[in-house]
């Protein structure tokens, strides 16, 4: 029978010690945290000063409100973070179900007035129509903007030409005062995980993601690295 945290053994536990010996053993880590914070701020830096490169294709997508281009994407904003999101016939559970990590990340998108208030945008696109994707977005409780990926001219080559084709990926834009548009960045597996906070929160706990990948004490839970999906067909 494999140990889950309802069945966790004591001596699989986190040694006990004084209250003095655990101050110095956080002291500790504490020092190495800051350390991690301070190489994360240098390499956002380093991002911030990646070079960009034009967008040379007028990219169509479907809106709730007609046809748009790339530049409409950015609602009025300077920059664009795009979410390629798989919801489309060839993914399990379509048409009433969205691509399972595709909708544990965008569980995560956060209240977007904060990311506006910045200049700057989010939005999903799929290749899906936009009255299947409004339905799936009223059943998951979902605000994001989420576009549609046309199957024709342009459109038809987006995901290919930003490298979403086969895999999920976050792309950024950002536009010129004429209008002309630019890639400045791209991520994808598990470089998204700065995105999806579920992580950042596990990691912090004792048991951690309870993943059988993790660096983990013996006797500590353990399970498949899929273990997560969307938030309405957890048992």
């Amino acid at each position: 029978m494999p140990v889950t945290a309802s069945s966790l053994p004591t001596h699989a536990l986190p040694p006990v010690v004084p209250a003095r010996e655990w101050a110095a053993a956080h002291a500790a880590l504490l020092v190495e945290e800051k350390r991690l914070t301070r190489a994360r701020d240098a390499l956002a830096a380093k991002r911030r000063r990646m070079p960009m490169t034009p967008v040379m294709a007028d990219y169509r997508f479907a809106g709730p409100d007609g046809e748009v281009g790339l530049l409409d994407l950015f609602a009025g904003r300077r920059q664009l973070v795009v979410y390629r999101f798989f919801f489309q016939p060839d993914v399990d559970g379509w048409p009433d179900r969205g691509c399972g990590g595709c909708s544990f990340l965008t569980d995560h998108v956060p209240h977007l007035a904060h990311v506006n208030a910045r200049d700057t945008t989010f939005a999903l696109v799929s290749p899906d129509d936009q009255d299947r994707i409004a339905g799936l977005k009223e059943r998951m409780g979902w605000e994001v903007p989420w576009y549609t990926l046309l199957d024709r001219g342009p459109g038809a080559d987006f995901s290919a030409d930003f490298d979403v084709a086969e895999m999920f990926g976050l792309n950024v834009f950002i536009h010129d005062d004429d209008g002309r548009v630019y890639r400045t960045y791209f991520v994808n597996g598990r470089g998204v995980e700065a995105f999806t906070p579920t992580w950042s929160i596990l990691d912090i706990t004792p048991l951690g993601r309870q993943e059988e990948w993790e660096d983990t004490p013996d006797g500590r839970p353990r399970s498949a690295m899929y273990w997560w999906g969307r938030h309405d067909e957890y048992s």
